[in-house]
């Protein structure tokens, strides 16, 4: 798990002091605002260290649910070989003033569309029962097996700071 076990809190932390925070050095194309429609969240996207594998956090700006603080940290992402794919972890629990339980997803970061586009995991168990007990030991009593649900319309983030048009540039790291 890459994924703290619980999320970080950064008070005072709103879209107006993320604007700043966000001009104070050169962005990579996935930093940055976003809106998370599915949840009327905002959402902010920076670099981060010293979180195992993941390189960005996900910060909440704004909510319309009022239980949550600006500044709590709801995810993380990390990049992969494929530019355009990250693993995406979101805390899927909350215990009053914290989030935990983070889940895994892939998620399809699409720089031209200013989108962040992710499938959550849809699982069903599958129980069977063995009252036979043929072959008992290669076929216990009682076996699970996870199966996936039919797939759901995905969702996800759409950026709005910075746009692509800025006359600021988004600039890779480049190693000499």
């Amino acid at each position: 798990m890459a994924a703290p076990p619980q999320s970080e809190f950064f008070p005072g932390l709103d879209e107006d002091s993320m604007r700043v925070r966000l001009l104070q050095y050169d962005l990579q194309p996935i930093e940055g605002i976003w809106q998370y429609k599915a949840e009327q969240m905002t959402l902010g996207i920076e670099r981060c260290t010293g979180v195992d594998e993941a390189e960005y956090r996900i910060i909440l700006l704004h909510s319309a649910d009022m239980e949550l603080m600006p500044g709590m940290v709801i995810g993380y992402l990390a990049s992969s070989v494929d530019e355009t794919k990250y693993r995406l972890w979101l805390y899927s629990e909350r215990n009053r003033l914290t989030l935990h339980g983070p889940m895994e997803a892939v998620a399809t970061f699409d720089r031209e569309k200013g989108t962040i586009i992710f499938d959550p995991p849809h699982w069903r168990a599958k129980v069977r029962l063995n009252f036979t007990r043929f072959l008992p030991s290669i076929f216990r009593v009682v076996s699970v097996t996870p199966e996936i649900v039919d797939q759901k319309l995905p969702v996800g983030f759409n950026k709005i700071y910075p746009i692509e048009g800025d006359t600021r540039r988004f600039n890779k790291i480049r190693y000499l």
